[in-house]
């Protein structure tokens, strides 16, 4: 079956499109035709190589016992003693 439908183009393109189709000894249909599967074949989505994702982490828990990250003093202690003891 072939559908009929109105395509609006502009002036200038439609001119290059008759002056195409006549140096080529065929329709402007079938130019457009022709352009048309080009575009719809060589669709960049459809040759794009599919991304792996790297896996997701299934660790769980969370902060040590004992830390508070709203206590920066502590936070800071705990550093330099932790620095303090990789010294000795």
């Amino acid at each position: 079956m072939i559908a009929r439908t109105t395509v609006r183009l502009p002036d200038e393109l439609m001119k290059r499109a008759k002056r195409k189709a006549a140096a080529e000894g065929r329709s402007v249909t079938a130019l457009i035709e022709d352009g048309l599967r080009q575009v719809l074949s060589s669709d960049p989505r459809s040759r794009r190589p599919r991304r792996t994702l790297p896996p997701v982490s299934s660790a769980q828990g969370g902060l040590m016992p004992g830390i508070d990250l709203n206590d920066t003093t502590a936070l800071q202690e705990m550093d330099d003693l932790e620095s303090i003891s990789r010294l000795k």
